[in-house]
């Protein structure tokens, strides 16, 4: 019998410690701010590009846009955990519609939904953005709310293709990296902008819209042009 130290065999009954397994990313979540459903969380799949909006950034936004918000219809073309969305109905919207193509995270917008018992206000769509902005229009929308993966550039393409989905006196949120500053053109007026480490967020109104602008509590972190 070996003594102890021996560099002989193991024994079938002297397996060698396996590795320890490499640990798996938890799922995080983020929270809705305020409204009817307020602190209740939603889940974030561990997925590349998935960068749901902070938490700050969503709370001074909807501070910007809190008066459009009752009755409107609302499009979250890159709905991801659907914060944005969710965050709208929870604050008074009539209806939105969450448009996110991966299969995943689809699934998971539906199971939010369902939770939220939001089935009549809220349509989870599993569908690639751009495909369903060339197809046939599903009505026009008061507030979109454009934030797409960083590293696919797909603002110019969204908003080429969006002009037929818009109400005439719609509002547009985009988000784009901060260093990046992502101008919808021609017809369009900034309302409202901050930055954070990692992103801009801006605010923007038709300019053929009603009311010039909406008033909104005074933010430090906002630039009024």
């Amino acid at each position: 019998m070996a003594g102890h130290g021996s560099t002989a065999p193991r024994s079938d009954g002297m397996k060698p410690r396996s590795a320890k397994a490499p640990t798996k990313r938890r799922e995080g979540s983020v929270r809705i701010i305020g409204g009817r459903w307020r602190g209740s969380r939603l889940p974030v799949p561990d997925r590349p590009g998935l960068r749901p909006t902070s938490d700050r950034a969503r709370e001074t936004l909807f501070n910007w846009l809190q008066p459009a918000l009752p009755g409107a219809r609302v499009l979250d073309l890159f709905a991801g955990s659907g914060a944005l969305g969710l965050e709208a109905l929870s604050r008074g919207a009539r209806e939105a519609l969450l448009v996110e193509r991966d299969p995943g995270l689809a699934e998971s917008l539906r199971a939010t939904v369902e939770r939220l018992h939001a089935g009549d206000q809220a349509r989870p769509v599993r569908a690639d953005a751009l495909a369903l902005l060339r197809a046939p229009l599903q009505g026009r929308f008061d507030i979109v709310f454009i934030d797409p993966p960083f590293d696919g550039d797909l603002w110019a393409a969204v908003l080429a293709a969006l002009p037929p989905w818009l109400a005439d006196d719609a509002w547009l949120y985009l988000e784009s990296p901060a260093d990046l500053a992502v101008e919808p053109g021609p017809g369009w007026r900034l309302h409202r902008e901050s930055r954070s480490r990692d992103a801009r967020h801006a605010l923007y109104r038709r300019s053929g819209g009603g009311a010039a602008t909406l008033a909104g509590p005074p933010d430090d972190s906002a630039s009024t042009p």
